[in-house]
């Protein structure tokens, strides 16, 4: 969650800050602040509840300037959204930091630290840290020193910044469990929490790893690791460039990345099939070793991609090999069996999944015989903590309502099946066959986002109810709660999505005239039984709103319904996400809500 930014030059950095805060606001936007040490060797800071926009108001006059500063875009976890909870916090003029992540002991810290003398100005579990470095700087020691003392006392998560008036020559970072990265240029430094925010500086890139302490100047960066030694950690360079994270043409983000899906799922299956092949060689060797290992795979997710995986299931049992899926905040806190050789698969869009991560950690413990992570990010640590990546080439995601990702996650674990399938002795035709269905996709997603105007009009007849269900079978049913989750996330709809046979448990008590039913129904085995479900909905009288292959012939009356071309059965659950994805943006754009930054979430969760 959250955003963190940093920069050391010869030149003024607010416009370095603020822009770098533009671009990470989808990770928090419920106030931002910044603090630079001005040429006069003060501490300035200002903040401001809400958008970077409103900060960037306050800042238009040109009164802060300086060539040493942090800055933070933050989501409220400890206090509400309020000038005194934003960040940096400082501790009277000694010291300024910023803080992504949750100090677990902070309540314990609190109280030592007020018993000696220290006022509390804010709720937040970041100005105890602020307080305990003033509290060692004031004893002589070095901003270094003081930081490494400093999270030594700390327990839980964290990404940290930290300047000091008295030093105008370095910054200390440090991270566990939050991301960090520094930017290298020449002649100046920079640090954030996700390379984009960077990305109008510098394209050179230093990934932190866990426990890492570095000390950032204009001149060069010196990394120490958990254990105070000192390190190299490789100066990578980024493909991605400034333009990578933009609208363009597009009114918001989250409806430009639902029209790069056609591209980003070519560009996943990109040099990994060929000729009625699965290229595995793509896939490294590490992955095919662990793939001939494999006779069992446990998924661990969230959120969205969490209902990937679900989808995964379904494929992998298809095909014999037993799956189990489990949402990672509740996988990392029990006790569970592993199968003989059984591969463990994290799927996250950011790579810095706090509870996945966490889940991996624990994973390596467990007795799997491998891990695979499917991500968006190539230099994330999930990515760096797996056996095996298979990424899914996304690009940047900037909207919080992923779309893009979750399709291409789709289409990396379709490509995962069928490797798995190969060992299970799956056909050379069946392979063609599965092959030419992912080759297809990138046109069959094109020709539904020809529907947009279409889904429009649905979304007009949608967008002033207050609740919705959302039905399917098999594979759709985690379809139909991907469908649900945009509609709530974006809309603020309530929304809920249930297996189309559970109706009559429950589910059927609310349908009326006043509740909207989303289906999709394609062309499948299981599209008799959905249709006699739909049949219980109209009975009630609930308003049906259908998606369905051109073979279906719907006996229903007082529906509407939108047609798809014939789809691939295979790939149907892909390609039928796209009309739940733009009924849920055309909802959301009629209701007026935020798109792109919708009340209470962010982008990349890092905190439990």
């Amino acid at each position: 969650m959250c955003g963190i930014v940093g920069a050391i030059a010869e030149r003024n950095v607010v416009p370095i800050l603020i822009e770098g805060l533009r671009r990470l606001e989808y990770r928090g936007y419920d106030s931002a602040g910044i603090a630079v040490r001005n040429p006069d060797a003060h501490l300035q800071r200002i903040r401001s509840v809400g958008k970077v926009a409103e900060l960037q108001k306050m800042l238009d006059g040109g009164s802060v300037d300086g060539p040493l500063g942090i800055a933070h875009t933050r989501w409220a976890t400890h206090g509400m959204p309020a000038e005194r909870n934003a960040h940096p916090h400082m501790s009277g003029e000694q010291v300024a930091i910023v803080h992504n992540g949750i100090i677990e002991n902070h309540a314990e810290l609190r109280t030592d630290l007020r018993e000696r003398g220290f006022v509390f100005s804010s709720e937040t579990d970041t100005e105890v840290i602020a307080h305990l470095l003033a509290d060692l700087l004031a004893k002589g020691q070095s901003i270094l020193d003081a930081t490494r003392n400093a999270i030594g006392r700390l327990v839980g998560a964290y990404a940290l910044a930290v300047i000091s008036p008295d030093d105008p020559d370095h910054m200390i970072v440090t991270r566990a469990g939050s991301p960090l990265v520094i930017g290298v240029g020449v002649g100046e430094n920079f640090i954030a929490s996700d390379v984009f925010a960077l990305l109008p500086v510098t394209q050179r890139f230093i990934f932190l790893e866990e426990g890492d302490v570095a000390e950032i100047r204009r001149d060069g960066v010196t990394v120490f690791d958990a254990d105070g030694n000192q390190v190299e950690r490789e100066i990578r360079t980024s493909e991605l460039s400034a333009s990578n994270a933009e609208k363009g043409p597009y009114r918001h983000y989250m409806l430009k990345e639902i029209f790069e899906q056609p591209a980003v799922i070519a560009e996943t299956l990109e040099g990994r099939i060929h000729k009625g092949r699965l290229l595995e060689q793509s896939f490294g060797h590490v992955a095919q070793e662990l793939f001939d290992r494999t006779r069992a795979v446990q998924i661990i997710a969230c959120g969205t991609s969490y209902h990937a995986g679900m989808v995964a299931r379904y494929w992998l049992e298809e095909i014999g090999v037993p799956c189990q899926i489990e949402v990672a905040s509740e996988f990392r806190y029990r006790k569970s069996v592993v199968r003989p050789d059984t591969l463990f698969v994290t799927i996250s869009q950011s790579g810095e999944t706090a509870d996945t991560l966490a889940a991996l950690r624990a994973a390596k413990k467990a007795g799997y015989i491998g891990s695979l992570v499917v991500c968006n990010v190539p230099e994330s640590s999930l990515v760096r903590e797996s056996d095996v990546a298979l990424m899914t080439r996304a690009g940047p995601e900037i909207g919080v309502a992923s779309t893009k990702a979750f399709t291409t996650q789709l289409v990396a674990l379709r490509l995962l099946t069928l490797a798995l399938a190969k060992r299970n002795g799956m056909p050379a035709e069946t392979e063609a066959a599965w092959v030419d269905e992912l080759q297809a996709l990138p046109r069959q997603v094109e020709v539904v986002l020809e529907l947009s105007d279409a889904i429009e009009d649905f979304a007009q007849s949608f967008a002033d109810k207050h609740n919705a269900l959302f039905l399917g079978r098999g594979t759709f049913y985690p379809i139909a709660l991907e469908g649900a989750l945009k509609l709530k996330e974006i809309s603020y709809i309530h929304a809920e999505a249930y297996p189309a046979g559970e109706l009559k448990h429950g589910p059927l008590a609310l349908v009326d005239e006043k509740m909207p039913v989303v289906c999709a129904l394609p062309d499948d085995p299981l599209l008799e039984k959905v249709l006699s479900n739909l049949q219980e909905v109209r009975a009630r009288g609930g308003e049906l709103f259908l998606f369905s292959d051109k073979k279906v012939r719907i006996d229903l009356d007082h529906y509407q319904n939108l047609t798809l071309d014939d789809i691939c059965p295979g790939t149907a659950p892909i390609v039928y996400t796209i009309p739940l994805q733009l009924l849920s943006y055309h909802v959301a754009v009629l209701k007026g809500t935020d798109v792109d930054q919708p009340r209470n979430l962010a982008k990349s969760v890092t905190v439990e």
